[in-house]
């Protein structure tokens, strides 16, 4: 009686704990889920202060054709007055948190003008975001083109 009387206490109090941290995890996953449509919106927008406090200062993103910039890089590229953004938009965006570090990866499509001549990308992403100083940003990110069937 007593060992069934003290596995019920043990798994009562397991209970109580997972469930504020499963509580945590949803708030820390819709957390990053606002941060990343802040950076895409921040990104379209060309507003460099936004996006570098999002950004660590280790930051690094590999792009489609395999090329890495770093966070003084991606500033600069996204600063850059002859690239013209009429489309940033997330989609299929998966948060998967583990503590102090986080995982998304999604789609995104972009479509603007680069020194007067349009483009368009259909790219999927992963992006890894860190507690940083008791804020969430954004440590490293990698872009692809998925391949045609």
């Amino acid at each position: 009686m007593r060992l069934r009387i003290g596995s019920a206490v043990i798994l009562c109090l397991f209970t109580a704990f997972a469930i504020p941290s499963s509580a945590q995890e949803k708030d820390s996953a819709n957390s990053i889920r606002k941060l990343e449509e802040k950076w895409t919106e921040s990104y379209k927008k060309r507003q460099i202060d936004i996006l570098s406090s999002l950004l660590a200062e280790d930051f690094v993103i590999t792009v489609e054709d395999g090329n890495t910039y770093s966070k003084s890089g991606y500033i600069t590229h996204s600063a850059d007055p002859s690239v013209q953004v009429d489309v940033a938009e997330l989609s299929d965006l998966k948060v998967r948190t583990h503590g102090d570090a986080a995982v998304v990866t999604g789609a995104y499509h972009e479509r603007g003008k680069s020194n007067g001549k349009p483009y368009e990308y259909h790219d999927r992403l992963t992006d890894v975001w860190m507690k940083v100083g008791g804020k969430w940003q954004v440590i490293s990110s990698y872009y692809s083109v998925p391949m045609k069937q």
